[in-house]
């Protein structure tokens, strides 16, 4: 676990900050200590695996700084851990998006309790918890095993055969965008997002079409649905990837 960088960012190296990042060395963690400023975030930012935010001050001198990590942990999906003052984590939190925010710690900084929430929050990214979820709907096995392997070190994937599987899984789970083969037998993919779209649980869930079929007539069919968009399954992995990251930087920004 010593590759697991965590980024401690702070007003300066205090001994109360130094006994923290102590302890996350002890649990073979690699704490890196770095001052309000944009600069020396940006320079340490790429393999940051999780952040924690070391409140001391409730003057608006970080604002812009705050204001920065939010927008940064917007894009890159990480997640962050506040320590401080009643009053100074309530700065923080004010800005910055409750589901960024993994929990907030109130000093005196219970020391223990703060690497075991560590471990808790990468224990949960490394399983996936935090991924995008995407639900593959398609009647052929072979074609779901080839998208879930391109995907599964991207996305949290869960796979069905059919579309009444797919309303069954929707019923206990949620997906952040649904792949939907177009032609399936019994349900069809246009009678499986009609269903979608009158119930208030899934009428909001984004839904691309998988189709084999790349005419202009058949687009055209598939579009008039209004769907999110549509795939042709003949598409190549890093093209795939390219489309969905797209999809959902497009998202991102619309919402």
């Amino acid at each position: 676990m010593n590759d697991k960088k965590i980024m401690v960012i702070g007003e300066k190296e205090t001994f109360l900050v130094r006994v923290m990042m102590n302890k996350l060395t002890a649990a073979n963690y690699k704490p890196v200590f770095v001052p309000f400023d944009i600069t020396a975030i940006n320079r340490e930012w790429e393999d940051t695996l999780l952040i924690t935010c070391y409140m001391e001050t409730t003057e608006g001198s970080h604002a812009d700084v705050i204001n920065f990590l939010a927008d940064k942990l917007t894009d890159d999906e990480k997640q962050v851990i506040v320590v401080g003052d009643l009053d100074t984590t309530y700065f923080v939190t004010e800005t910055i998006s409750s589901n960024l925010i993994y929990h907030v710690f109130h000093r005196p900084l219970d020391n223990e309790a703060y690497v075991k929430k560590v471990t808790e929050l990468l224990g949960k990214m490394e399983s996936g918890e935090f991924r995008r979820s995407i639900l593959v709907v398609d009647d052929d096995p072979s074609y779901l095993n080839i998208v879930r392997v391109w995907l599964k070190d991207t996305y949290k994937i869960s796979m069905v055969t059919s579309g009444l599987q797919a309303i069954k899984w929707l019923g206990k789970n949620k997906a952040d965008l649904i792949l939907l083969d177009y032609e399936m037998p019994v349900t069809s993919g246009p009678q499986v997002l009609e269903m979608l779209r009158s119930d208030t649980e899934t009428r909001t869930i984004p839904v691309i079409f998988l189709t084999g079929r790349g005419d202009k007539e058949s687009v055209m069919s598939v579009l008039a649905l209004k769907p999110e968009g549509y795939l042709l399954k003949n598409i190549e992995k890093d093209e795939l990837l390219e489309k969905l990251n797209a999809f959902f930087n497009h998202k991102k920004i619309n919402d």
